[in-house]
């Protein structure tokens, strides 16, 4: 090997171990973490630290504005008077709502009070099954009509195709179709958390009431089995 040739050797070696240690510093910075609890965060001692913190959101503490969604998370199992401030640039899923347990991963804010600035953001519910057994039908609630308005119930029907939305929307959460005649339906208002396997046609018994309007505000929501 003459020189020539061992000095091109040497450059294109130092580039690929430049270029490796380029990727490993992203791949690096990217996933590098560090796990929180929610009154670690608090406490200021991360300021600019990029952070995990999973909690629970609190009720009615969530917003959206220009993509933007914001909400406050407590510890379950911690001093629940405690929440931290979180903004997170994208839309919320379908499961987003109430109570729902909420990890949130990226950067402690301590400009203007405590807020975490997240990058990513997963949501977890746990699946709640309950017998269809006394719920009534779509077209059995409405052939009660006013009788029935603002009348604890049971309900159950599949979620309509694409009709999902996240809690906060302005919309009905989704809407249920009766089993025997999918022409029958029912938009049911729910802010709480859905578990993750509800997705479009899951079967579905909710608990609430009906409303004047032909709406079912929904207190509970779990899959039927």
């Amino acid at each position: 090997m003459n020189t020539k040739t061992k000095r091109r050797l040497v450059v294109v070696t130092g580039v690929i171990v430049a270029v490796l240690a380029i990727v490993l510093a992203v791949v690096g910075s990217g996933s590098a973490a560090k796990t929180v609890s929610v009154s670690e965060a608090l406490s200021g001692a991360y300021d600019g630290d990029r952070v995990q913190v999973s909690g629970n959101v609190a009720d009615n503490s969530f917003a959206t504005e220009d993509n933007v969604l914001s909400f406050e998370i407590y510890d379950p199992e911690g001093d629940r008077s405690q929440t931290l401030r979180v903004r997170y640039e994208g839309a919320a899923s379908s499961t987003f709502g109430n109570g729902v347990t909420a990890i949130c991963t990226g950067r402690l804010d301590t400009a203007d009070g405590v807020e975490l600035v997240a990058s990513e953001l997963v949501t977890k519910c746990p699946s709640k099954y309950e017998s269809a057994t006394d719920a009534l039908t779509p077209a059995r609630l409405l052939e009660y009509g006013d009788d029935i308005v603002d009348t604890t119930v049971k309900l159950s029907g599949a979620v309509v195709e694409g009709t999902l939305s996240a809690a906060g929307s302005g919309q009905p959460r989704f809407v249920l179709a009766d089993a025997a005649d999918p022409s029958v339906r029912v938009p049911v208002l729910f802010d709480g958390a859905l578990p993750d396997a509800v997705v479009d046609g899951t079967a579905l018994v909710v608990t609430g009431s009906l409303a004047a309007d032909g709406s079912f505000v929904a207190t509970d929501v779990a899959q039927e089995g």
